[in-house]
């Protein structure tokens, strides 16, 4: 882990950022290339009328675009951030996904990772004397870290399935194990980035959305679902970059 750490330092943050803003970047494609039929699917769900609709998808693609682009371009990430944990929460009323417990885990999901680049972005707190670090720690970062590892750990939950094969248990098990692990943070770099390979595997077997005709529904779906994951591997992939945070167990063990 350490050896992958150190000679993928430099690239490590901006394959994490390209991950994690996929599902935007694809999300606003989409109100772009489908903006008739988003328009259609608004004003029927909600009979918004034409030109609150019209504002939505409008809405929609800047936004996503736009922050996605302010993230990868590392300016002013903090507004981007924002911009795009609006369009989540905005995404989640428009589309009902409060009352779809998978959906919305997934999102909470997409929120943490969101933290993650935000927690990166901070500028560490300086003291009064140039070139010395300060004693304190940067507790809005730290927190923001600790709810980032937290929220991530939803997605996992979607993955769990009852069934009765050795596989499927095995799968459960392993990814609960990691899951806490990251969540209370110990071993956070390494279970992270097992989790990074766990997901990422899962992903393409789950979500194989270019197996489906285009004419197929369940090609969004899948499509929607493989971005969306893709997301949270680059929020994983931020911890393995940036380590637990000071309110973690592995912080707290340098203390001992």
């Amino acid at each position: 882990m350490d050896s992958v750490i150190r000679r993928g330092k430099n690239i490590l943050p901006t394959v994490a950022r390209l991950c994690l803003i996929a599902t935007f970047f694809e999300d606003g494609l989409r109100m772009y290339f489908q903006w008739n039929e988003q328009r259609e699917y608004m004003d029927m769900s909600w009979g918004c009328g034409k030109f609150l609709a019209t504002v939505f998808v409008l809405v929609n693609l800047i936004g996503q675009l736009g922050g996605c682009g302010m993230v990868i371009a590392r300016f002013k990430v903090d507004i981007a951030v924002c911009i795009l944990f609006f369009i989540v929460v905005l995404q989640t009323i428009a589309y009902s996904i409060l009352w779809d417990i998978q959906f919305l885990l997934r999102n909470l999901a997409l929120i943490g990772a969101l933290l993650l680049v935000l927690a990166e972005s901070r500028v560490e707190g300086r003291s009064l004397f140039a070139g010395v670090p300060t004693m304190g720690d940067n507790k809005p970062k730290n927190f923001m870290q600790l709810a980032g590892r937290i929220l991530l750990a939803f997605m996992f939950i979607t993955l769990i399935r009852f069934e009765l094969s050795f596989l499927q248990i095995l799968q459960d098990i392993v990814g609960s194990i990691l899951m806490v692990l990251v969540t209370i943070g110990y071993k956070t770099k390494l279970s992270a980035l097992i989790l990074v390979a766990l997901l990422t595997v899962l992903n393409l077997y789950h979500n194989a959305w270019w197996t489906i005709p285009s004419y197929k529904p369940l090609r969004d779906f899948l499509k929607y679902d493989f971005f969306q994951t893709l997301s949270v591997i680059g929020g994983l992939l931020m911890i393995v970059s940036l380590g637990p945070g000071g309110v973690s167990m592995d912080e707290h063990k340098k203390k001992w």
